[in-house]
């Protein structure tokens, strides 16, 4: 049975737009998973962790068949593919594939939980999942909008 997720995706080392880029076509080209379209990218200010350079951040939709804990093993493989080191908590990364929402599905384990805990906390995560238009219950942003969070103009594409 197909489902509608959304994964979010950031950079902030290297090539960061290819890194982001790398990520969507993984997912494009895994089995089960359909990319149905990437948000806008925005430039963001680190959150947590040492002094750091800006992230890219994206949002993408995706139709599949895998579980959440499918598309954690998808996500995890993608970070690799792109030689993400973890070194420390909030570190700086080439790739980060967070795993938001998983069609009604709720999950609560020690390395995973849907939906993402910290989301709606989290500007630049709520910024380009309301570009979507997902069927969730999305708070209004601050009328400044989310402090630290700036759309580029830069776009991915989608397969």
């Amino acid at each position: 049975m197909s489902r509608r997720a959304y994964l979010a995706i950031g950079s902030n080392l290297g090539d960061r737009l290819a890194y982001l880029q790398l990520a969507v076509d993984g997912l494009a080209s895994a089995p089960g998973v359909t990319v149905v379209a990437a948000s806008p990218v925005y430039e963001t200010e680190p959150v947590g962790g040492p002094e750091q350079p800006q992230y890219l951040n994206a949002v993408v939709a995706v139709d599949t068949t895998l579980d959440a804990r499918g598309l954690l093993h998808l996500a995890q493989r993608l970070e690799s593919d792109a030689a993400r080191v973890r070194q420390e908590r909030w570190g700086p990364r080439t790739l980060d594939v967070d795993v938001l929402l998983v069609g009604e599905e709720t999950i609560e384990a020690p390395d995973l939980v849907v939906p993402h805990p910290r989301m709606f906390e989290r500007g630049f995560v709520m910024a380009p999942l309301a570009d979507l238009g997902p069927a969730v219950r999305l708070p209004e942003p601050p009328p400044a909008g989310w402090p630290g969070v700036h759309r580029t103009g830069l776009t991915l594409v989608v397969p």
